[in-house]
């Protein structure tokens, strides 16, 4: 098998990219970069969104708390300002868990 160099991790993402990976309206996200602070895309010559790995994990911990855990916006925000660490620390623990089930499902399927 000849030697495959392995592709380099994705720095930006368009808006596109961003709501098709989160299954929403790229106008959701327009909306939650005017809502929450932490969400600061760069915007190239012609004002399209680019978002980092940071805005992309921020824009996780936002999903989480908003589509996952059924927050309201302001409720989400204080949640934010309180103890960020924390949300990410559960945003963390539902990555590994679904990860470890889906792990499962796989290996129930190949028996």
């Amino acid at each position: 098998m000849p030697y495959k160099e392995k592709e380099p991790e994705k720095i930006l993402f368009s808006i596109g990219e961003v709501a098709k990976k989160f299954k929403v309206n790229t106008s959701l996200i327009r909306f939650w970069e005017k809502e929450f602070d932490i969400l600061q895309p760069k915007k190239n010559k012609k004002g399209n969104r680019l978002f980092t790995r940071q805005d992309m994990d921020n824009l996780h911990i936002i999903y989480h708390l908003v589509k996952e855990r059924g927050f309201k916006l302001d409720g989400a925000k204080r949640k934010l300002k309180q103890n960020k660490d924390e949300v990410v620390n559960s945003v963390e623990m539902v990555k590994s868990l679904k990860n470890i089930r889906s792990f499962l499902v796989e290996m129930k399927e190949s028996l």
